[in-house]
């Protein structure tokens, strides 16, 4: 992946001079563009539509939140980092409702900077390594954090990852056996991991009386 493309909005001289030089600390960015306030900004980020846009709140001529919702209402493809001292909550609450990716608070250390570039550079990566994504692709990316449980005895974590992806790409109830028949397992397998999934709570049962005999058992992903 190439250096990615950096503009910052910053009406401090000093401050826009600390935020260049934690920018050039780190591999991988490059810095293609800075302005001091909002309309000089929105016209070469129009131009530029670098990667990502460092952006100030409090800037001579407007806010920082609107020169956000003017590029968005462009649909500029670049993401944003709020960098400002504005820390109150419906400021912080717009700021994320818009799309920032993060929200850093004057003053920081190096290290904060460091740790959300550096975030952002790996999820990009990922974004633009893959065509489509499943909901752990999506959840590693948002750095959710999943319970991690231990499978008893004879089962595996591969298979219970087929009959997840399955039941989760196809949201039908389905029984035992139609599962087997599609992963291309022996049906009483199926029925051990199904019935598992069932204690936890991720999948629901449902039974379907006919007019003899035992209910049938419909399992779905909850």
């Amino acid at each position: 992946m190439s250096n990615l493309s950096v503009f910052i909005v910053e009406d401090d001289p000093m401050v826009l001079e600390v935020n260049k030089g934690f920018l050039n600390k780190l591999n991988g960015f490059q810095l293609v563009g800075e302005s001091v306030n909002g309309r000089e900004a929105y016209d070469k980020i129009i131009r530029k539509k670098p990667n990502l846009i460092l952006l100030d709140m409090f800037l001579p001529d407007m806010t920082g939140m609107e020169l956000f919702l003017k590029l968005r209402s462009e649909r500029v493809p670049s993401d944003i980092i709020m960098i400002t001292a504005a820390r109150d909550a419906p400021t912080v609450q717009e700021a994320l409702r818009l799309g920032a990716i993060d929200y850093l608070i004057k003053p920081f250390r190096f290290d904060r900077f460091e740790k959300a570039l550096q975030q952002y550079k790996s999820s990009t990566k990922k974004l633009q390594s893959s065509q489509a994504f499943n909901q752990e692709d999506i959840d590693k990316w948002l750095g959710i954090q999943h319970e991690t449980t231990e499978l008893p005895k004879g089962l595996n974590t591969i298979t219970m990852q087929q009959i997840l992806d399955y039941l989760t790409t196809h949201r039908a109830a389905i029984t035992s056996e139609q599962l087997a028949q599609n992963v291309g397992m022996a049906r009483v397998t199926v029925r051990k991991y199904l019935d598992f999934l069932a204690t936890k709570g991720t999948v629901s049962i449902e039974l379907q009386y006919g007019t003899v005999g035992r209910p049938t058992k419909y399992y779905s992903i909850k």
